[in-house]
């Protein structure tokens, strides 16, 4: 399964979750605002950058930042 690290409050996280459901590709999000473990852990698939969403495949490929592709 996907995951999205992101917040609420991102237009990119919200457009990565809108892509992923409009693909019917499953995905767990985790909201990394309110959730200080999970952030830790967003932070080491992205190697300490702060930006979102942060996106885990299934392969385990990371991506960070979502541009709609």
């Amino acid at each position: 399964m996907v995951t999205i690290y992101g917040k609420d409050s991102c237009p990119y996280t919200q457009a990565a979750r809108d892509d992923y459901e409009r693909r019917k590709i499953p995905f767990a999000y985790i909201n990394v605002k309110k959730n200080a473990a999970e952030l830790e852990r967003m932070l080491e698939f992205s190697k300490g950058r702060r930006a979102v969403p942060v996106i885990v495949d299934t392969d385990g490929k990371v991506t960070i930042g979502f541009g709609g592709t």
